[in-house]
């Protein structure tokens, strides 16, 4: 009898909802499905994907099967056949927005709204001010620093060579802390260093962190010693977290290598050597300040493509592939913060 009423009781409530046009629907497949996850791709294609037969096409399709929500890009430059640089014809194709403007190579690509856009350097910074469906916000630069001077080739140049040498090619022998500084400080000056959104900061750092050249890294790797290697540290120091070893702290398990999978030998015959392997493309995030925000993004997955090298033998206008650098990719989860 209990029961009997309280289907009845049931069907009362729902029946009067239905009259007064407050009934619950059911979703259909037309329904959209609101999405708590945010995939970040990092990617310096090179030379604009020019060095590869169809290479636009094949970034486009790499892309199209990551499915990424942002795309940082890196030589973003004009493509071959008088059709525009390689970011804006990838936004045309995609129906997405882009930020490159004056930048000579770096670009923001995403099918998120571009709320606003910022210029830093035009070969070192350029960022956008993003929205979601869920009116969700952040901040996403594409960078890139100076190439000279690589340090894991100087170890392999000249084995014998002294720790502060090698951290001098950081400071001296390249412009790339100093560069790394002056992105640095010019977040801080715009006031994202301590804005209440999440902040992403990716690119091509053409040098290894010092999270990878570690002791254990020095018994795996041939050219590798365990420094404090500046740029990265200075990123760390100024709040940044590197998305990737936050998620795989191990490097030796995971080492997560984005140089090269394009070029793994240098030179030719007796004169030719070993690529000296590293993880130079990374992705930075910085979450607002506790309390300061009701969103922050948490790093949940992230892995590197290719997944599967081509054969190192492969001319490279035949690549699949089109680009010299790994790209990285890396899932989030926005995380509501109630700090009422």
């Amino acid at each position: 009898m209990l029961k009997s009423n309280l289907k009845l009781a049931i069907l009362i409530i729902f029946f009067s909802l239905s009259e007064f046009g407050c009934a619950i629907t059911p979703r259909t497949l037309d329904t959209p499905i609101v999405s708590n996850t945010l995939r970040v791709m990092v990617w310096n294609v090179l030379h604009g994907a020019n060095d590869v037969t169809n290479g636009p096409e094949k970034a486009l399709q790499i892309i199209r099967n990551t499915k990424p929500d942002i795309v940082l890009l890196q030589e973003s430059y004009d493509i071959n056949d008088e059709r525009p640089k390689l970011g804006a014809w990838l936004a045309g194709e995609l129906g997405w927005n882009q930020h490159q403007a004056q930048s000579t190579h770096l670009c923001v690509l995403t099918p998120l709204n571009i709320e606003t856009t910022f210029f830093h350097n035009a070969w070192h910074g350029v960022g956008a001010k993003l929205r979601d469906s869920m009116g969700r916000e952040l901040l996403a630069w594409s960078t890139w620093i100076d190439y000279r001077a690589y340090i894991t080739y100087a170890l392999r140049e000249n084995p014998a060579i002294s720790d502060e040498e090698l951290l001098d090619l950081e400071r001296v022998g390249s412009n790339r802390l100093i560069q790394a500084t002056a992105i640095i400080e010019h977040l801080h000056n715009a006031g994202q260093l301590n804005t209440k959104i999440p902040l992403l900061v990716g690119g091509d750092w053409n040098c290894p962190s010092h999270l990878d050249w570690t002791i254990d890294t020095t018994r795996v790797y041939k050219r590798r010693r365990a420094l404090p290697l500046p740029v990265s540290t200075a990123m760390q120091t100024a709040g940044f977290t590197d998305t990737f070893r936050e998620l795989y702290p191990n490097p030796v398990q995971h080492p997560g290598i984005t140089w090269s999978p394009m070029f793994r030998t240098k030179g030719e015959g007796a004169e030719q050597e070993d690529q000296c392997f590293d993880r130079i493309d990374r992705l930075y995030l910085k979450n607002p300040l506790p309390h300061g925000s009701h969103w922050e993004l948490r790093p949940v997955t992230g892995h590197v493509l290719p997944l599967l090298w081509e054969d190192e033998t492969m001319p490279t206008v035949d690549r699949e592939f089109p680009s010299d650098h790994g790209a990285l990719v890396i899932d989030f989860e926005w995380k509501y913060l109630n700090n009422w």
